[in-house]
């Protein structure tokens, strides 16, 4: 829960990042906040000599609470993320079958009125209709004409249970839908105040990083501490490559 309260205390502060000053993370995110989390702990023990060089205990505090609410603010982008993709791919394997079961009913219900023209003018302007809203609406439409006419459907043997079902169908692919669009805009807003966390922390890191280095710059053993362990084993292995090549 720490973590989440880290957000809420720095949600202010990181959403008035502009998106101008915003960047995407430089390395994978629990890398970074592992990172983020060791240089804390380990500027906390050089806090005395840090302030020589302009940080204050108070600034490697909040490096603690930046790294918590960069760490909340990823949880809950992978969150929005998963539930979107599950969405979609729910989608993707049921609107197939709502839109048959439409085109069904629409086949159906044309033979069944074929001597009656009122309702083969409303069957018509059922079939005129597309996309996935019109088709969700297209289903109710069609369970609402066939209830209301089910001698009819009965005379060609219609397993009318298709009516509750395509009532049942519209209802469920218009929920599931709305999560679809409705995620698009959460995951939209959740990868910003991501990215803004991720700037805000990395701001801390960047200054911590940069006073250690000036401060231990002949005293390799605290040096050490202040330098990204991730991005020494990415040049390492980029030098190795180029001396291969």
């Amino acid at each position: 829960m720490a973590s989440k309260e880290d957000l809420n205390a720095k949600l202010e502060v990181i959403k008035n990042i502009s998106d101008k000053e915003t960047i995407s993370p430089v390395m994978p995110v629990d890398v970074y906040l592992q990172e983020a989390e060791n240089l804390y702990h380990w500027a906390e023990q050089d806090a005395t000599e840090l302030q020589k060089g302009g940080i204050t205990k108070e600034f490697i505090e909040d490096l603690s609470v930046r790294t918590g609410a960069c760490r909340e603010a990823q949880s809950v982008w992978k969150t929005t993320q998963n539930a979107q993709e599950e969405a979609q791919t729910r989608w993707k394997n049921e609107s197939p079958l709502a839109y048959e079961l439409r085109d069904e009913l629409v086949h159906t219900f044309r033979y069944a009125f074929r001597k009656q023209d009122e309702l083969l003018k409303k069957v018509q302007a059922i079939s005129e209709n597309s996309g996935h809203v019109d088709m969700i609406q297209d289903l109710n439409d069609l369970a609402i004409l066939g209830t209301a006419n089910q001698a009819a459907l009965q005379a060609i043997n219609l397993d009318l249970g298709k009516l509750e079902l395509a009532a049942h169908t519209s209802d469920e692919m218009a929920k599931l839908l709305a999560i679809v669009n409705g995620e698009k805009s959460t995951r939209n807003e959740s990868i910003t105040i991501r990215n803004k966390a991720f700037t805000h922390l990395k701001e801390a890191v960047d200054e911590i990083r940069a006073c250690g280095k000036y401060i231990f710059w002949r005293n390799e053993e605290r040096l050490k501490g202040y330098k990204s362990a991730y991005i020494g084993k990415m040049n390492k292995k980029q030098n190795n490559k180029e001396e291969k090549e």
